[in-house]
């Protein structure tokens, strides 16, 4: 076992790949050579040549439609969308073509295309570049939406996503790029559609997305101490939902508390909650709650982003809260 960063696994994973597979390339603004926005292709361009780490015009919907194209025609791209805020202008071409076009030519045509971008807060980056808009992905059938919280994770899971032959939707978080984690020496993926129990408890069940796991892990570490013991579920991948995990989690605990970082209304925190209230209900000993930022726009000041998005604290109350 050897420690990499999160930055890193996202490297290594393109790395490893591309020279898997010659079919597999890049696109994105500015990932040649300055490396991308986040550092996350630096040295691939100097690798594989522009050919196959192409930059591109500033324009999100040529981003992704060029990846379909060349898709369809057999080539296996990864583009990358400089903030996930900016997906909205690539709307139409990731609704209305790459999550439907498998289904529109009877499960024949092949569309293995990954669509990488970054999410969330705690850079004092604003409104519109501190989102968490994983839901909008979530509600659209025929893509697959990852969500990776550790560096592990984040390789395994990418490599699958680049293996896979159906349109998979990768969400990194900005602030995981310098955190680390131990990862095999030897090749390895993680499946799709798997969710992974970061932390065994008998008390509560957290389920919590991305850079929200280690604020789970915290405040899960904090309440050991009052003799509190959760069980923290890392979805890792929210469609495919891992369902039976979480599920069999709550039979456990029978309580269930839900973190994500996104705003609340229709959030995958509602999800996940509709889920186990349709599904196990019966496990339930108290209501669920879930840990959300607040229905507002991210705010520019550190202290007022700060107040309004989830807090280790606030994951801490909400288990007391489900605890009575």
């Amino acid at each position: 076992m050897r420690k990499i960063t999160y930055r890193e696994a996202v490297i290594e994973a393109l790395r490893e790949e591309m020279k898997r597979d010659e079919r597999v390339y890049l696109l994105g603004e500015d990932i040649g050579e300055f490396g991308g926005s986040y550092k996350t292709t630096q040295g691939l361009l100097q690798e594989f040549g522009k050919e196959r780490v192409r930059n591109t015009p500033i324009s999100e919907a040529a981003i992704v439609g060029c990846a379909l194209g060349s898709a369809l025609l057999g080539m296996r791209p990864v583009a990358e969308l400089m903030y996930i805020d900016f997906s909205g202008i690539a709307m139409d071409q990731i609704n209305n073509q790459l999550a439907k076009v498998k289904y529109m030519f009877g499960g024949k045509a092949k569309v293995p295309v990954v669509v990488r971008t970054q999410g969330g807060t705690g850079r004092s980056s604003a409104a519109q570049h501190a989102q968490s808009l994983e839901a909008w992905f979530v509600h659209i059938p025929g893509l697959k939406v990852v969500m990776p919280s550790t560096a592990y994770d984040c390789k395994g899971l990418l490599k699958a996503a680049i293996r896979d032959d159906n349109p998979v939707f990768f969400i990194e978080h900005k602030l995981l790029y310098t955190t680390t984690s131990e990862i095999p020496e030897e090749d390895y993926v993680v499946p799709l559609g798997k969710a992974d129990v970061k932390r065994t408890g008998s008390d509560c069940t957290i389920v919590a997305t991305s850079r929200m796991v280690h604020f789970a892990l915290d405040a899960s570490d904090r309440l050991a101490a009052e003799g509190i013991q959760c069980e923290v579920v890392d979805p890792r991948t929210l469609s495919p939902l891992d369902e039976e995990t979480i599920l069999t989690s709550v039979g456990k605990t029978n309580k269930l508390v839900v973190v994500v970082e996104a705003a609340p209304r229709c959030s995958f925190a509602s999800e996940i909650s509709a889920v186990v209230a349709e599904k196990g209900f019966d496990l339930l000993d108290a209501p669920i709650q879930r840990v959300t930022e607040m229905h507002t726009p991210i705010p520019f000041a550190p202290k007022l982003e700060q107040h309004v998005t989830p807090s280790v604290d606030k994951v801490i109350a909400a288990v007391k809260k489900v605890m009575g």
